[in-house]
Order: C-alpha cells, then sequence, then structure tokens
C-alpha cells in the first residue's frame, strides 16, 4: 500500500464510496457506544424488576464489556484471515440477536448471559472497524476517518445518557435494548450495499493454542480485579490474578513458536506501537475511573438521579465530538504525538479541576471539567488510533485494531475497580457499591468524608494520565509512523 499518494490514485477494495463507508462505521460505534452508557441507567430498575442481587447486577455491563476485551484480540485476527468486513458484518447480526434476547430476559442468569452474547457482536463490531477504516483511507488521511469515528462514540455516549433515561422512565427498561434491534437491521443493510467482502487466503494454519491461552489469561486477571471491587483480596482471587499471568507466559511461549501465530509478538518491535497501545490503557485507566467517581459524587453526596447525574456530562461528550474530526486532521499533518500528548495534558487539567469537587460547591464545575476533558480525550483517541494503524503492516491491520480495543478495554475494566477501591477507602466498600449502581444516596459526615477521600483517587486518575502522556511522548524520539513498510518489523499473518 502506497503510504503518500494524491487522493485521485488511492483505490481501496473494500469500498467505492468512501465517506458512506465511514458513516457506516461511525453507525456502528455508535451502537456499540449507546449500550455502554444507556445500561447504567437502567440498573436500579433491571435490578428490582428480575430480583438481581446487588453484587450481581453489575455484571449487566461488567459482562459486556468484559467479553469485548477477552475476544478483541482474537476476532481482529479472524478478520485478517477471513476477511474483516465479513466479521463486521457478523458482529452486526450477532449484536442485534442479543439486543433482542437482552429484552426477553426473565432472571438475572439470562440477562447477564444475553448481555455477554451482545458482548461478542461488540467485540466483532469494534475490533474490526478500525481495520475496516485502516483498509478505506490511505495513511494520510486515517487520522481524519478516525477522528469521525470519535464522533461516533461521542454521540452514542450522549444518546445512550438521554435515550436510557428517558426510555427507563417512561417506557420500559427492556427497550433500551429493543430500540438496538431496527438501528442494527438497518446497519446491516447499508454495510451489505456500501461494504464489500475483500479476498483472502484459502490456506490457514489456525493458532486454537494462541487464542485460547490470551483468553484464559486476560480472563484471568479481568475476573481478580473485578471480583476484588465487591469484595476483600483472598486466595481466590490471588489465585485467578497469579494463573491469569501464568497463563499469559504459556501464551508468549506459544506464539514464539507457532508458524503462524494469533499475534506476532514481533509487531511490538515496530517502535510507535508499544508505546501507543500502553497509552491507551493508561488513558482508559485513568478516564473511565473519573467517570465511574463523578457519577459517584454526584448520585452519593449530591443525591442526584442517575438521568440528571449523567446529564451534566453531556455537554464534554457533545464538544469532544466537534474537537475530534479537527484533532484527527491535526494528527495527518503533523503526526499524532503532539494532538495525543496535547489532549491528554488538557485531561490532566480537568482531573486537577476534578479534584476541587466539595459537597457545597456549584455543579457548574463538574461542567467545566467535563468539557475539558472531553476535548482532551477527543484530541487524544483519533491520534493514537491512527498511529497504531499506521505503524501496522495491512495484513494485520485486524489484529492491530484488535489489540487496540483489548489494550484499551483492559484500562476500561480496571478503572471500574480503582473507582470502587478508591471510594472504599473513606466509606464500606458494599456502600460505595450501591452508591455506584444507584440505589444508595448519601447524607451528613459520610458524604463529607466520602467527597474528600474522592480527591486522592482523582490525583491518582492524574498519575495515569500523566504516565499516558509520557509514553505517548516517547513516540516522538523513534520515527514518526507514518509510513508503515520502513518498520523494520513487518509481522506475517
Amino acid at each position: 500500500m502506497a503510504t503518500r499518494t494524491d487522493d485521485a490514485s488511492y483505490h481501496s477494495s473494500v469500498t467505492d464510496h468512501p465517506q458512506l463507508a465511514l458513516a457506516v462505521i461511525m453507525a456502528g460505534v455508535l451502537i456499540a457506544a449507546v449500550d455502554t452508557t444507556i445500561v447504567v441507567l437502567a440498573l436500579p430498575e433491571i435490578q428490582r424488576a428480575l430480583h438481581v442481587a446487588l453484587s450481581s447486577v453489575i455484571w449487566v455491563v461488567i459482562g459486556y464489556l468484559l467479553t469485548i476485551t477477552l475476544l478483541a484480540t482474537q476476532v481482529g485476527k479472524l478478520g485478517d484471515l477471513f476477511g474483516r468486513v465479513r466479521m463486521y458484518e457478523a458482529g452486526f447480526v450477532v449484536f442485534v440477536v442479543g439486543s433482542a434476547l437482552c429484552a426477553l430476559s426473565w432472571n438475572e442468569a439470562a440477562i447477564i448471559g444475553f448481555r455477554v452474547l451482545q458482548g461478542v457482536g461488540g467485540a466483532l463490531v469494534s475490533a474490526n472497524s478500525g481495520a475496516v477504516i485502516a483498509d478505506i483511507f490511505p495513511p494520510h488521511r486515517r487520522g481524519r476517518a478516525y477522528g469521525f469515528n470519535a464522533v461516533g462514540w461521542s454521540l452514542g455516549a450522549v444518546l445512550g445518557i438521554v435515550l436510557g433515561g428517558v426510555i427507563v422512565t417512561y417506557v420500559s427498561w427492556r427497550w433500551i435494548f429493543w430500540i438496538n434491534v431496527p438501528i442494527g437491521i438497518v446497519a446491516v443493510a447499508l454495510a451489505t450495499r456500501v461494504l464489500h467482502n475483500e479476498a483472502t487466503s484459502r490456506h490457514h494454519r489456525f493458532d486454537i493454542g494462541g487464542m485460547l491461552t490470551l483468553g484464559a489469561g486476560i480472563f484471568g486477571l479481568l475476573w481478580a480485579v473485578t471480583q476484588l471491587a465487591t469484595r476483600p483480596l483472598d486466595s481466590h482471587i490471588v489465585a485467578f490474578f497469579v494463573g491469569g499471568l501464568v497463563i499469559l507466559g504459556v501464551f508468549v511461549l506459544i506464539e514464539l513458536r507457532h508458524p503462524e501465530p494469533m499475534v506476532n509478538l514481533r509487531i511490538f518491535r515496530i517502535p510507535t506501537m508499544t508505546p501507543s497501545l500502553l497509552a491507551a490503557t493508561f488513558q482508559a485507566l485513568g478516564n473511565y475511573a473519573v467517570l465511574f467517581l463523578v457519577i459517584m459524587y454526584l448520585q452519593g453526596p449530591r443525591g442526584l438521579s442517575a438521568l440528571d447525574a449523567s446529564l451534566l456530562l453531556v455537554p464534554g461528550y457533545l464538544l469532544g465530538g466537534v474537537v475530534g474530526p479537527f484533532a484527527g486532521r491535526l494528527a495527518d499533518r503533523v503526526g499524532p504525538v503532539i494532538p495525543a500528548t496535547v489532549g491528554l495534558a488538557v485531561q490532566v487539567i480537568a482531573l486537577f479541576v476534578y479534584a476541587q469537587l466539595s459537597n457545597d460547591v456549584t455543579l457548574a464545575l463538574v461542567v467545566v471539567a467535563s468539557i475539558i476533558n472531553g476535548i482532551g480525550g477527543s484530541s487524544f483517541f483519533p491520534a493514537n488510533n491512527s498511529a497504531v494503524m499506521k505503524a501496522a503492516p495491512p495484513e494485520v491491520f485486524g489484529i492491530a485494531s484488535g489489540m487496540l480495543r483489548t489494550f484499551s478495554n483492559i484500562g476500561m475494566v480496571f478503572s471500574f475497580s480503582v473507582a470502587i477501591l478508591s471510594a472504599a477507602r473513606s466509606i464500606p466498600r458494599g456502600l460505595a457499591f450501591a452508591i455506584f449502581v444507584g440505589t444508595t444516596k448519601l447524607s451528613g459526615h459520610l458524604a463529607d468524608v466520602f467527597t474528600h477521600g474522592l480527591h486522592a483517587a482523582f490525583y491518582t486518575s492524574m498519575v495515569f494520565i500523566a504516565i499516558a502522556a509520557l509514553l505517548s511522548l516517547s513516540r516522538g524520539r523513534g520515527r514518526r509512523a507514518a509510513d508503515p513498510e520502513v518498520e523494520p518489523a513487518t509481522p506475517a499473518a
């Protein structure tokens, strides 16, 4: 693939209509984003309607996210082997089926199980969307494309907040899932018309051992971390954590010896790849921990409903959606280091503003901080995503996109535990968990103690974001990741 070429001479084998194809991909990202925020607002209603235990209701959210995290790299590899567009379209179908089944759920096991199925579809869509964009656009236009893709995520998050509150309040929690069905069907129809399945090789040696050990290893780590959020550290949690690390070590050994590894580890020798992936992890760890903590602050000490609390964060999402394409275009012009690093620095400022919250401060401060945070995040995402995909050779676009989603989601899952554990330093763990779910308010001395404890958590998140900024800045000491074919390591698929 040419690295710097006139748009007139560049032709994608995936589509004849690049802008329309980008709109279809944005729709897929939007649907996935809607389902991350829309469910949070419905947790109290789901708990009451299906008689779900408080310790289990969070798995309605975590089950979806955990599944995407576990499968993103594997399904990205499937996209490289059997066609990224084919896997992307299959993801829509699975997501729609999972949504319909979630709406029909009758008990705790059903809703959590069907959310896992939804997560399989979400993994197929999210892991392959970035790779399809890389297939459609030449390297010097991908930052702008990823910026528009970030708009889909921001708009989806806003729609989830607004629709979730309205639907749960005036209709039924089941319709937060039913609404995905017609949208998903239209998206599938558009995708099949606009996107073409690219030709793939007929002969593959599938790395079953690598797929299973990667999934088992990540599951062990994430299961331990999520359990730590709901109960004290014990031998069971330690066993899962250590076991996960051991299995990941076995995964590395398998990949080093397999003739066609699922993850060719030489990809990490590409100068910009490792810092970009790790920056995504630390940014997600700090950013989403803050999101959880702010919602807990608004629902606990300030006594807001889930809808009112989330609406205060809408301006940040909206402005972030506007900034994303411009940040992506800037990354195309000057490279990813400056916009990504500056975006992270802006997020550090937002965290400092959040750290000034108290129980009598005006709630306008939350809006200001969310706007600053939205601008920073929307500057980081398209630039960092573009850096990963520009660094990856074309034959591993799927695995690179999947790894980016995996690394980012690992940070998201860990951030949930960071938020709960940070809150639990000042109030009982079970009470912190109930505040997050939205079933308990705080007042008096407990509210003051809780808010004071949040300050330390915000400063901790500042450290995570600062680490991400240093990792992003470190890419400036290597070659600019704009020309994938000049990289020294070109992994074989």
